[in-house]
Parts: structure tokens; C-alpha cells; sequence
């Protein structure tokens, strides 16, 4: 089913909304959670939340396109979940990805008189400077916190090219930001 026609049963507060909704989008969105949380139950739990909160947002969002806004969700809560456990789980995909992005974009206390929103505009410019191919990369990594073995399989990379290609992207992103004045 078609994005326009699941927020247009939700703006009819149809069940089938949600159902269809997992139906074309739950994959995506347990590998999302999962890749965070590293936890079955956390996942299930994540995910049904974020039906609930796409079908209190929706109406009267109509957001475009809806898979980024229910993957954004899911991630939300997500990290959300993780912050919450953090002081009891470590290693999940994403603290590994957090880890390799610290290396170029630090902690606020390192930011020059920038907001958030600067940041954003400059992470944006980059990925869209970017060839398609290292833009889906770095997204998958840094954005879906997939495993680095799942995206050079996907690649037909090996282990160590990918390695080597997103420490690349990790320092010409750290030269737009502070080209930007983004850091200091």
C-alpha cells in the first residue's frame, strides 16, 4: 500500500492504518531498534510505541515521506530506551557508531557559538556532497547503526575497505565543520 493511502486511513483513524503500516515498514523499523538496543523485548517494545506515537502525531501531521518520520520515531524512542539502560548495557551497535562519530563531531562543550540547527545544515551539505554510494554507507552506519560486516557484505566490501572508507568520511565531515566554525 502506498504512503499517501496509510495517512489517509489514519486521518480516517482506520486500524488497518497500522497494520498496514507494520506491514510495510516493521522490518525496517525491529532492525532500527535492534541495532540501538541490542534487545528483543526493548525492540517489540520500541516499535509498537512508535505505532502508537505515528498514530497520535497523524492527524494532524501528514509528514512526506511517512518512512522517514516512522524511522525517526522508532529511533527516538529507541534512544530514548538505550539512555535509560546504559548504566546497565554496553557495546550495542550504536554505542560503537557513537563512538567512531566522536572523533569528528565532539561533545556540545567543543562547539563555537553554534546551534543545533547549524549542525544540521552542515551534516546535510555534507551528505549531499557526497556520491551516492559512501552517502548510503555513512546513513547506514551512523544513522540505522547497522554492523559494519552487514554493510560490507551489502557493498561487496571487505572489512577493512569499509573501515577505511568511513574513517575517511568521518574526517572530511570533521573538515566542513570546522571550515563552518561548527567546532572549535
Amino acid at each position: 500500500m502506498e504512503d499517501k493511502e496509510i495517512i489517509r486511513l489514519l486521518f480516517l483513524r482506520s486500524e488497518n492504518a497500522l497494520s498496514e503500516l507494520a506491514k510495510k515498514y516493521e522490518a525496517q523499523c525491529r532492525r532500527i531498534s535492534f541495532n540501538i538496543l541490542n534487545d528483543s523485548r526493548d525492540v517489540e517494545e520500541c516499535v509498537n510505541d512508535a505505532y502508537l506515537g505515528v498514530w497520535n502525531t497523524i492527524p494532524p501531521k501528514e509528514p512526506d515521506p511517512l518512512s522517514a518520520y516512522v524511522f525517526k520515531i522508532v529511533k527516538n524512542l529507541s534512544l530514548n530506551k538505550y539512555r535509560y539502560k546504559s548504566a546497565k548495557k554496553r557495546n550495542s551497535q550504536y554505542e560503537i557508531s557513537l563512538n567512531e562519530l566522536e572523533e569528528c563531531i565532539p561533545d556540545k562543550n567543543a562547539f563555537g557559538n553554534s546551534s543545533d540547527d547549524e549542525l544540521n545544515a552542515v551534516i546535510k551539505q555534507f551528505l549531499g556532497d557526497l556520491d551516492q554510494k559512501s552517502r548510503i554507507m555513512f546513513m547506514k552506519r551512523y544513522w540505522f547503526a547497522e554492523s559494519m560486516d552487514d554493510i560490507a557484505r551489502e557493498f561487496h566490501l571487505s572489512h577493512n575497505a569499509l573501515k577505511v572508507k568511513l574513517f575517511r568520511l568521518r574526517k572530511r565531515l570533521k573538515k566542513c565543520l570546522e571550515k563552518e566554525g561548527i567546532i572549535l
